[in-house]
């Protein structure tokens, strides 16, 4: 899908900010019901229609986030957009509009802005997401995303961190410490590349932990599982920053403890044999790895034969009173205390 026609080298100032603006978002077309104004006017105007109003804010920055050296300008975008809808379906709800706002440099030109939204574009596009707003500004520190999600949804099907009972199901969706490795591999890579830049990345047969980390996908069709079973999680959180980090943030506001079997923990095995290459513990890189973007979340015993056969989520362990502690169980049947290893922003 190509947005735009420019082939040439375009510097930024020959549109200047407003020009850029609508130059980008000619083509987003507003589809949503609660969009009643989109982008054109000092302020975007939404209709919730009685339903409660679910607001979330990510930026990321060049060298702290991501590294142009290997993510593309349109994933890139894509990624920006997922790691903000996450959010929304972690609370339970459904996102619908989002506002992007960038500081870029006078290094990048409008094709590669224009490659950004491409990304921007596509993520809109699957997931039924109106584009509402933002700002554009010059940055001397690179390149700086933010963006803003707005979702929905009825008061009773909200779900919150401080809301796990005492023998709750833990569970997750998909598998977990692909994209951390996905990253290792392609840090690699990069310093391959600058060592002899005539050796072209070896990424082969890697495609599935290389995705993982440059096109995380946000899992919507869980929240849609859920609901058709007629399960309302007791407590839910996406993994951003790591499994163990997710499940004491669970554990904490919730004031319980819980105990988390490591055989259960969803691994894939291109995960587990990258991971292993480069001499690290699969099971560490799904506890403390970060940015998968999958589902954790807790259900009542009760709900566990509505799920039980869905193969896409893992039932990894039970919530207990908060004495019992916070403990991984390893496979030999060892209990540990859980500890968080996982992403910190200033660190």
């Amino acid at each position: 899908m190509d947005l735009f026609e420019n082939t040439e080298r375009t510097n930024l100032e020959q549109l200047g900010e407003f020009g850029l603006i609508d130059h980008l978002t000619k083509n987003f077309v507003i589809g949503k019901s609660t969009t009643f104004k989109g982008i054109g006017d000092d302020a975007a105007v939404l209709d919730a229609k009685d339903k409660k109003v679910l607001v979330s804010t990510d930026m990321l920055l060049e060298g702290i986030h991501f590294d142009l050296a290997y993510t593309p300008l349109k994933h890139l975008g894509y990624k920006s957009v997922q790691v903000n809808l996450s959010d929304i379906y972690a609370m339970n709800g459904i996102p619908e509009q989002i506002t992007v706002s960038i500081g870029m440099s006078s290094k990048f030109p409008l094709e590669a802005i224009e490659e950004l939204y491409e990304g921007i574009y596509l993520a809109c596009e699957q997931y039924n997401i109106d584009l509402i707003g933002g700002d554009t500004t010059a940055s001397k520190q690179g390149l700086v995303i933010s963006v803003t999600v707005l979702g929905y949804a009825d008061e009773k099907d909200i779900t919150y961190r401080n809301t796990a009972e005492e023998g709750d199901l833990i569970c997750v969706s998909g598998d977990l410490g692909g994209a951390y490795v996905g990253l290792q591999l392609l840090e690699r890579e990069k310093l391959v590349y600058l060592e002899n830049p005539q050796i072209q990345p070896d990424l082969e047969g890697k495609d599935y932990i290389v995705e993982r980390q440059l096109k995380p996908e946000a899992r919507r069709d869980v929240v849609d599982l859920l609901k058709s079973r007629g399960i309302k999680p007791t407590s839910m959180i996406d993994v951003s920053d790591g499994l163990a980090s997710e499940l004491l943030h669970i554990c904490k506001q919730s004031n319980k403890g819980c105990n988390l079997y490591e055989e259960k923990i969803p691994i894939d095995p291109m995960t587990f044999e990258t991971a292993r290459e480069f001499g690290l513990d699969p099971t560490v890189c799904a506890l403390s790895g970060g940015e998968d973007y999958e589902l954790l979340f807790t259900i009542k015993q009760a709900d566990y034969d509505k799920i039980k056969h869905d193969v896409d989520v893992s039932i990894i362990g039970y919530i207990t009173e908060p004495n019992a502690g916070k403990n991984l169980i390893s496979k030999g049947g060892s209990v540990h205390a859980l500890t968080a290893q996982g992403w910190n922003a200033f660190t």
